[in-house]
């Protein structure tokens, strides 16, 4: 019986943790009299590492940069991770989870956090858009097989 046990496949979530955060405003308040309409760029990262048999830590990275002409507006930058407890699966489906489901799961804390930050900052909130992580995990694969090998899961949107 404990043999069969050993075998289950186990997903669990042990924490979530915010990581990282940083605000910067460095052309405030000169720049906070500006009436022009800023300009947004939002990139998001997803990164993973073991830290223990069947324990991995993935984490996923906001950059928000708000511009107004050429000067910034502010920049926020927020790493959310989480630890998770995975065993017992196949290499793919294990790949599968850390890449797609983990970072579904750490991303809506993360959407919450950079909303926050922006509104106590004195601004608007800045609402981070549904994202994909099957689509970035598979372009992601489709870099690592072309030879590229960067690794990183990358989007960014205006």
């Amino acid at each position: 019986m404990a043999e069969q046990d050993a075998a289950q496949p186990v997903f669990q979530i042990q924490r979530m943790y915010l990581k990282d955060l940083s605000l910067e405003q460095p052309n405030s308040p000169k720049i906070l009299l500006e009436q022009a309409q800023p300009q947004v760029d939002i990139n998001l990262g997803v990164s993973a590492e073991p830290i223990a048999d069947g324990v991995f830590e993935v984490c996923v990275t906001a950059t928000v940069t708000t511009k107004v002409k050429d000067k910034t507006l502010f920049l926020i930058e927020a790493k959310q991770a989480g630890i998770f407890e995975i065993r017992n699966l196949p290499e793919d489906q294990m790949q599968m989870v850390i890449g797609i489901a983990c970072p579904g799961m750490v991303y809506p804390y993360l959407r919450a956090i950079v909303s926050d930050v922006c509104t106590r900052a004195g601004f608007p909130p800045v609402i981070l858009s549904e994202v994909n992580f099957q689509a970035m995990f598979e372009a992601q694969r489709q870099q690592q097989m072309g030879g590229n090998g960067s690794g990183s899961g990358i989007i960014t949107s205006a």
